[in-house]
């Protein structure tokens, strides 16, 4: 039986409202048996009228920057514009993305066959063989479609050794189309948010599920694969990545190794993705009786999560709100600046982790409905511990909404009450 959106958006509303963590244990004896199922079932895939919407907002946000051809090489872009995936090597691949036609791809001769396969049926392929300029090619159908004086635009992430190639063949030079595509990542559809609402939902529990079958010695890597298990039973491939005690104060890790001992700060970052949408939580609990001074600063990085997401409303920077939740930790006596909350605010999730725009100083970005951004402040401090709280949030027409239930209420209850 066909499941619809809106039963999707159902199963994933309902899914929040499962019961929460009623605490932590300290071993595996005597942890709640709690069960695992896929909440994966019934999920709308991305479909043909997701790419050809998409699509329509590239070609109207192309067209108010004054962009009439824009060329998309491989990685995400053409994934989410396309639902193309294709290894990016020294030879040319992507589409040109145009106001005249559809879009026309460039592709290597002998990979044509394999191109066929995936690149929608009514877009033309033009191939070029080994021995020619594929950079030559390209102003040929620049040509083709009359936009030779036009501005054509490179995508972002377009590599350098390619927009220098097309450059010195196209007479009337390039502009940099980053922020057309951009501007249309940033704003996500419902059914796009949906996905990340599960994806965020499913991490937490699959944290949750780790953080009850914690044990003294425990290895980073033994609490890496329970967390891995968990986000596969539940339907998700995920998973997160443990920091014990001192290590915890490397925002990213180090190569330094800790086992689980008592008083131990745990910090665990990670996520996984529902149809490429994907989810981003840290957490940080205690490994028995947390001290004064953890419990301290655990509480001012609270603190600073709620600040922040108070500020956010349409129409507020990115440079504010991560203003609001650094000035929270600085005026907590953990500044100034960067000395201790060591890294921005946030950074936009979509299909890649991180992706524009970024909560950081100074963006005057302006946030609108539907853009949707990690909220994640830390303190570090090296040779002791550190500590991170990481929820992502969409942007509503009145404020935001945290994505995933599960929010942290305190450092004895990282998913709630």
């Amino acid at each position: 039986m066909k499941t619809t959106r809106r039963k999707f958006m159902l199963m994933s509303g309902m899914a929040l409202t499962a019961p929460a963590f009623t605490g932590l244990v300290s071993s595996c004896s005597g942890a709640e048996d709690m069960s695992l199922e896929n909440l994966t079932h019934g999920v709308v895939p991305v479909d043909g009228s997701d790419y050809a919407m998409r699509l329509g907002k590239l070609l109207a946000s192309m067209e108010r920057s004054g962009i009439e051809a824009l060329f998309i090489e491989g990685a995400t872009n053409l994934k989410y514009f396309f639902n193309v995936s294709w290894w990016q090597s020294e030879r040319v691949f992507g589409a040109i993305v145009n106001l005249k036609r559809e879009p026309v791809w460039i592709c290597p001769a002998f990979e044509l066959e394999r191109a066929s396969e995936i690149i929608p049926e009514n877009h033309r392929i033009v191939t070029w063989e080994e021995h020619e300029s594929p950079y030559r090619l390209f102003s040929s159908i620049v040509g083709e479609l009359g936009l030779q004086d036009a501005a054509i635009g490179m995508g972002p992430f377009v590599r350098s050794f390619i927009s220098e190639g097309v450059r010195r063949e196209l007479p009337s030079g390039l502009v940099d189309g980053s922020d057309s595509v951009n501007r249309v990542r940033a704003i996500k559809s419902e059914k796009e948010i949906a996905y990340m609402e599960l994806a965020n939902n499913i991490t937490k529990r699959a944290y949750r599920y780790g953080f009850e079958r914690l044990r003294e010695g425990m290895a980073a890597g033994e609490l890496s694969q329970t967390i891995r298990d968990a986000h596969a039973a539940m339907g998700m491939t995920g998973g997160g990545t443990p920091q014990f005690g001192f290590t915890s104060a490397f925002p990213h890790g180090t190569r330094e190794r800790r086992d689980l001992h008592s008083g131990d700060n745990i910090l665990v970052d990670g996520g996984g993705a529902i149809e490429g949408f994907r989810s981003d939580v840290t957490r940080t609990i205690v490994f028995g009786e947390p001290s004064e001074r953890q419990k301290r600063v655990f509480d001012i990085v609270l603190a600073a999560q709620q600040a922040a997401h108070k500020a956010i409303r349409p129409g507020v920077t990115c440079g504010e709100i991560d203003r609001v939740a650094r000035k929270t930790i600085e005026d907590a006596g953990f500044g100034p600046g960067y000395k201790y909350f060591a890294h921005r605010l946030g950074h936009g999730i979509g299909m890649d982790v991180h992706e524009y725009p970024y909560l950081v100083k100074d963006s005057q970005v302006v946030l609108e409905p539907g853009m949707t951004f990690s909220n994640e402040p830390g303190i570090y401090i090296y040779g002791e511990f550190g500590i991170r709280i990481e929820d992502c949030f969409v942007v509503t027409e009145d404020g935001a909404r945290m994505l995933g239930g599960l929010f942290t209420e305190g450092i004895d209850r990282p998913f709630g009450a």
